[in-house]
């Protein structure tokens, strides 16, 4: 029998399966989220599209909590299961925060893909949060029609040192802690099955040593780069803090062979709807060709840590400046 190529199941794959993000802002906007009377105090909720949810419980602890799932990113059932833990989790260490449990999400059509591959991808969350010091505790699954994995993660933290997507200022540098490019080098895997060992190294490993040095250096605004691409997150960031940035193109660094899958052609519809929504709020500088912008726009899956501030071993990739300094309605200058 051929073997079973899980990536062929599905429509997209991985975080470029988003609901694109201006639609799903329209969704959202104007819902109201009622805070009952004796609940918690909500630190963190719908404003902004941060990485989790907080909310201060007695005691004064911050409570995490967040949701991901999706659509197989590679044909090798474990290493699946590996990414969308390592994933999850880290919307919890984007926060600033430490998880504490996780429960799982999974649809599998049930009559078309084998349950055996089914408990290999929940091994590899498993081991992925094991290594996250994260027990997995039960969960939920449903029979659907394309296969979907992912975790809802739980985790704490210290209300004083959460790491916002609205707490950046001006005048400060900005960090990258993974490479670019796994957005194309997933796509171009869906399409041919060659597969980069380098792409899922990055993907499979967690955020947790990138956070605790954001927080050793005193780092208030970070954030994951995840579906919406590098340009997608920093804009919510920006726009969120009421900062403008500048990105440096030169010095974001990429997965071997991005540039290489991007030139064939194998370029996520999500990593283009990614700069479709921020164009009208990016001005590229001289030499900056569209597909710079599609490789900076290009949807990651557990991609990692976008800091305001400067954090051993990551490379500065810009800079915050003053709101309205590049211009009217400018958010993100790329040089």
């Amino acid at each position: 029998m051929e073997p079973i190529r899980l990536t062929q199941f599905a429509r997209g794959g991985g975080c470029a399966c988003k609901i694109p993000a201006g639609e799903l802002e329209e969704i959202i906007s104007g819902l109201q989220v009622p805070v009952p009377e004796g609940a918690g105090e909500v630190l963190v909720g719908l404003d902004d599209g941060d990485d989790a949810a907080a909310v201060r419980i007695e005691g004064g602890t911050a409570l995490l909590s967040t949701a991901d799932f999706f659509t197989p990113v590679t044909d090798d059932a474990y290493d699946w299961g590996r990414i969308a833990a390592a994933n999850a989790i880290s919307d919890i260490y984007a926060m600033g925060g430490t998880p504490v449990m996780a429960i799982n999400l999974v649809a599998w059509p049930r009559e078309a893909l084998p349950i055996e591959l089914l408990r290999e991808v929940l091994r590899g969350g498993l081991d992925v949060a094991a290594q996250a010091g994260c027990p997995v505790i039960g969960g939920h699954s449903i029979d659907g029609p394309e296969p979907i994995y992912g975790m809802a993660v739980t985790g704490t933290a210290d209300p004083e040192r959460l790491m916002r997507n609205d707490a950046a200022e001006a005048g400060l540098p900005i960090s990258l802690t993974k490479p670019l490019g796994v957005g194309v080098l997933n796509n171009r895997h869906k399409a041919t099955g060659e597969v980069s060992a380098e792409a899922v190294a990055s993907m499979t490993a967690l955020n947790r040593d990138a956070a605790a040095g954001a927080l050793e250096a005193g780092v208030r605004a970070a954030t994951d780069v995840t579906g919406f691409g590098l340009l997608g997150h920093l804009y919510k960031m920006c726009r969120a803090s009421g900062v403008a940035a500048r990105v440096d193109a030169g010095a974001v660094h990429y997965v071997a062979g991005a540039r290489e899958a991007l030139a064939a052609g194998h370029v996520p519809g999500g990593s283009r709807r990614n700069l479709d929504w921020v164009r009208p709020y990016v001005a590229a500088g001289p030499g900056i060709s569209e597909d710079e912008l599609i490789l900076l726009a290009d949807a990651q899956t557990s991609g990692g840590l976008l800091v305001v501030g400067e954090i051993p071993g990551a490379p500065v990739v810009g800079e915050t400046v003053a709101a309205g300094s590049l211009g009217d309605g400018i958010l993100i200058e790329v040089s």
